[in-house]
């Protein structure tokens, strides 16, 4: 590869990482505007969290819509992402003129759906630029990714009392991202051949011992993630009003900088993983994250900066892994059957997540924060078990 195409490849990382920033900052508006519309609409915890799970679902929706049409092939990588991206920041902004619970979860799985085609696509976009450092650009993008979520976090602390101009920046954001993407992206020079979806090939996915272990790590990884980035900020909250800390600007910074802090854990991960190995690297991450959840929630008795640290700790961690899971997956699977696997685990690991930002909320009013984090630590060990025997299956 020339010092042309080198650059040529590092630019593109460039652009898409920055327009997947601001096209996924839809995903977590409602986690960062939460205060503001619970009240407004008399929201109880399970509504509050069934706004964000509506997102979930509506993203697996549209992956198997997309992988079952075959959208990525039939329509050009940059096409795809830029519609869907505008589609998902016009779904979003549609939230202001909602007037009650039900329209606004339709609102919120419309972003969702729409995501699909902005979050998988980009990693395709990417892998044909990349064959070799694809852990570290993969990384990289994922770690775009979890900027593009804290976003709004960072907006509330910019116009903190109008959650309507946070709701139309995200928007705003994702428009951007849409022409990034439509005017500046071509596709590499290492094209995927087309590999629709097959329900047929589900259960070969499954039977393949390697893959499957792959994809338990990855459960693991999702049962945690999803729901701490959701009800982190929540915690914030408890934790500064349980310490006397009373300054909402201050607050909300914390927030986005534990979730923010995570785009540099994908980074490093990525490098770290293509220089040690993935396994090593995602168990070391698993289990820091793990030890995270255990123990935050009965840190708030020694103050609010302590619970803090632990959080950014954490926030490091959640995610420092995610990229690789799919890149073990693309690494191991049947090579007839990796779109079908890819498939496979995005959808399952998507709709866990659903369980576990219901689940957090109702443990943290039933029983505490000290406990409602610590059921999230079954998933990064259970995640652990899963690549242990992964790397036995795969030398085997």
């Amino acid at each position: 590869m020339g010092d042309n195409e080198i650059t040529k490849r590092w630019t593109i990382l460039l652009i898409v990482s920055l327009a997947e920033m601001l096209a996924i900052s839809a995903w977590l508006v409602y986690s960062a505007i939460s205060k503001e519309i619970d009240a407004l609409w008399g929201l109880s915890s399970w509504q509050s969290g069934a706004m964000t799970t509506s997102v979930q679902i509506g993203f697996v929706v549209g992956t198997l819509l997309s992988a079952t049409l075959n959208l990525a092939d039939i329509w050009p990588n940059k096409i795809f992402f830029a519609v869907c991206a505008v589609l998902a920041a016009f779904a979003n902004s549609s939230l202001i003129f909602c007037d009650g619970f039900w329209t606004a979860v339709a609102t919120r799985f419309l972003v969702g759906l729409f995501m699909a085609g902005v979050y998988p696509p980009a990693m395709k976009m990417i892998a044909t630029w990349f064959k070799t450092n694809r852990g570290f650009a993969i990384g990289t993008l994922i770690g775009a990714l979890t900027l593009g979520k804290a976003i709004p976090f960072l907006l509330k602390v910019l116009q903190i009392s109008q959650w309507e101009t946070n709701l139309i920046c995200s928007s705003v954001a994702g428009l951007v991202g849409a022409a990034l993407v439509g005017f500046l992206y071509r596709d590499g020079p290492h094209p995927f051949q087309r590999k629709p979806f097959s329900i047929a090939l589900i259960s070969e996915v499954i039977r393949h011992r390697p893959t499957r272990l792959a994809i338990g790590g990855y459960l693991g990884h999702m049962w945690e993630l999803y729901a701490m980035w959701t009800w982190v900020g929540a915690f914030i909250v408890y934790a500064a009003e349980a310490n006397g800390v009373d300054n909402e600007s201050v607050i909300v910074a914390v927030t986005f900088a534990i979730i923010s802090v995570g785009s540099i854990g994908c980074i490093l991960g990525g490098w770290l993983a293509d220089k040690f190995g993935r396994e090593k690297f995602v168990n070391l991450a698993m289990f820091i994250s793990g030890l995270c959840c255990v123990s935050i929630g009965f840190c708030i008795g020694l103050g609010f900066w302590v619970c803090v640290a632990i959080a950014l700790l954490w926030g490091f961690f959640v995610v420092a892994d995610s990229a690789q899971f799919s890149t073990m997956v693309t690494e191991v699977s049947p090579q007839h059957a990796v779109g079908t696997a890819l498939t496979l685990q995005t959808c399952i690991g998507f709709l866990l997540t659903t369980v576990t930002i219901q689940l957090t909320p109702q443990l943290s009013r039933l029983i505490g924060w000290e406990y409602a984090f610590a059921i999230l630590a079954i998933g990064p060990l259970f995640g652990i078990m899963s690549i242990r025997k992964f790397a036995h299956a795969k030398s085997e």
